[in-house]
């Protein structure tokens, strides 16, 4: 589904990602570990098409995604790609389920369906009864729910998680991560996670360890 060859990044004078491959398949949750400064947010970004790598191809669903640009560009990502971060990025302003409509209506997607369709993913992650709570108003559980719900809420073709529990505390992070393995094995949904957290890298189907820009051998 995903696929990644020989990605390269450099920034100035320093090689960032020195050649990085990935395969992803439907269903699957792939996590990468690695130090501080590995190149693993970069390269997820990259994937993401939130950055542009310098040399390598992307396909994501026989799409090559590093060929997109501008509008086309765009497109693709709102559709198939959701974003989780290790800070929410909620817009205070709006409701949770406003938050969580904000891609399907950029989509274009009918309003009422839409609605709907949010109304749905928050009451499957326990938030049925939060649903027009401004985030100042819920946890940072909650919050992170309501994230996940917006990157569910064009049904994805991936979720790309950069340190989804790196902001929560233990507790939080553990239903956060039951939450992940639930929406694999009932949505056959899709992630890739840049984590330091060994206990969530560890409960995907595969760990991947980068270092100084590579991918190591397993």
């Amino acid at each position: 589904m995903l696929i990644a060859k020989s990605v390269e990044k450099k920034y100035g004078n320093l090689q960032v990602l020195k050649g990085v491959d990935i395969e992803v398949s439907k269903g699957e949750i792939v996590s990468i570990v690695g130090s501080s400064g590995a190149g693993k947010s970069t390269f997820l970004h990259i994937l993401g098409t939130l950055d542009k790598a310098d040399k390598g191809e992307i396909t994501l669903n026989n799409q090559r995604v590093d060929r997109l640009k501008g509008k086309s560009l765009s497109s693709f990502r709102n559709k198939h790609i959701g974003f989780i971060f290790q800070f929410h990025h909620l817009l205070p302003e709006f409701t949770a389920i406003e938050n969580v409509c904000i891609p399907g209506w950029i989509a274009g997607n009918k309003k009422k369906e839409v609605e709907a369709r949010a109304g749905e993913w928050l009451s499957i992650l326990g938030l049925a009864n939060r649903l027009n709570h401004k985030p100042a108003a819920l946890s940072g559980g909650e919050q992170q729910r309501v994230a996940v719900a917006r990157a569910l809420i064009n049904k994805p073709s991936i979720i790309m998680a950069d340190e989804p529990t790196g902001n929560l505390d233990s507790e939080n992070a553990q239903d956060l991560q039951q939450l992940f393995i639930r929406l694999r094995d009932e949505f056959q949904q899709s992630f890739l996670i840049v984590t330091h957290n060994s206990e969530l890298a560890r409960m995907g189907n595969r760990v991947l360890h980068m270092k100084d820009g590579l991918m190591m051998a397993q």
